[in-house]
Formats: C-alpha cells, structure tokens, sequence
C-alpha cells in the first residue's frame, strides 16, 4: 500500500508539472491542453470531469487570489481572492475544449453570483479562466449558448488564466479516498462521506432543477 501511495504522489507531482507548463501555453504538442474552471467545491467538479472520456487527470487547487501558496484553510476563510478551481487536463483528439465548457457550465449553477449550492463566499464561485483570444472566444460563445438554451442571465465570469496552486494531497481525489473520518454524519469511509456530502449540499438537485435532461453528471 505504501508503494502504491508514492507512485500516486510521484503520478500527481509530474500531472501537476505538466499543468504548471501547460498555463504558460507550452507543451500542447504533446497532445495534452489544460482547461481551468471553478465550479464550488472542487472535489466535486474533480470527480465529474475524471468520469469524461479523454479527460488524463483534474487537480484540485486555487487561483484567481493574491495571496501566494493559500492553504485551504485561508481560501475558504475568505479574504484571498482565490477560487477553489481545478485544471482539467485533457487529449484535444478524444475530448474538445468546446464539449468539456459545455458539460461545465451544465454541471454547476451559473446564474448563482454569490457561490454554488450550500457553500457560499467568493472561493466558491464560478469562473472560467483563459490562456488566449482563442480560449476566451471559446469560453464566451459557450456562455452564450448556454443562456440562450437556459433563458436565464449567466453570470459565471471568463477570466485571464493566473497562477494555479494546486492543494495539498488530502484534497486529491478526495472522492476516491478509503480512510475513516469524523464527519458531521458520524465517522464514514471517506468515498461516502463525499457522497453525503454531495447529496446533503444540494448540488445534484439544483443542477438537475436548472437544466433538466441537460444536466451534465448529476447523480453521479
């Protein structure tokens, strides 16, 4: 098991290399792109996008703030401008940046100014954050198609891309994880306290409520 955790750590330091190198817009031809969002809690925008095909990995982390290596604790605090966001890295030939702003903006509750769901205050915002004219040209006309399809104003901003920290480890795959801890539902696995979570946050239900058969992984 102890093996299997320090591959994991080595897996996620390398990911995490390459999304530092890919919000400087290098490395593409490889074959990998990055897409920056904030949707609420990332664990749960995390575990959404890991379920897409040509999707390599997502990292949970901040960006938007200025406060240099937030912890979780200060962004959830308030007072550092951060986002809890992720970096959705991605093959362009198996999975279009077009279809993953699609599935984002159909995942969360874009009309929401004031944060997603039970969780409120500024790191808890929608946002989508671009490298490039290119990027952001994509990102607006998917806004665009999105409220004309909702009727509803969207008011889930497009940023400029800022540097993205990822959290610490804990944070990871949260939704994957297999210890026990102490949750406000009596100790669980975390797996389901994430799935507790989810379900008592409200998350699934209002998405569902807001767009319908076009929810994107709600219930997931």
């Amino acid at each position: 098991m102890k093996h299997l955790s320090n591959v994991k750590a080595t897996a996620l330091a390398i990911l995490i290399g390459i999304a530092f190198t890919l919000n400087t817009g290098q490395a593409r031809a490889a074959g990998t792109e990055v897409l920056t969002v904030a949707g609420g809690c990332f664990w749960c925008v995390e575990a959404d996008f890991e379920s897409v095909e040509g999707v390599k990995e997502v990292i949970s982390g901040f960006t938007g703030g200025t406060v240099a290596n937030p912890t979780y604790k200060q962004v959830t605090r308030g007072g550092t401008g951060h986002y809890e966001a992720v970096q959705i890295l991605f093959d362009p030939n198996k999975v279009s940046r077009e279809t993953l702003l699609a599935k984002f903006l159909r995942s969360v509750d874009p009309t929401d100014a004031g944060g997603q769901f039970c969780d409120r205050g500024e790191s808890y915002r929608t946002a989508i954050f671009v490298a490039d004219s290119g990027e952001k040209n994509a990102a607006e006309k998917a806004i665009a198609n999105a409220q004309s399809e909702l009727g509803q104003k969207i008011v889930t901003p497009v940023l400029g891309i800022s540097k993205f920290y990822p959290a610490d480890a804990s944070h990871q795959d949260y939704y994957k994880g297999s210890k026990i801890i102490l949750t406000r539902f009596g100790p669980k696995k975390q797996s389901k306290a994430y799935k507790a979570y989810r379900q008592a946050c409200g998350r699934d239900a209002r998405v569902k409520q807001l767009w319908g058969n076009k929810a994107a992984f709600a219930g997931s």
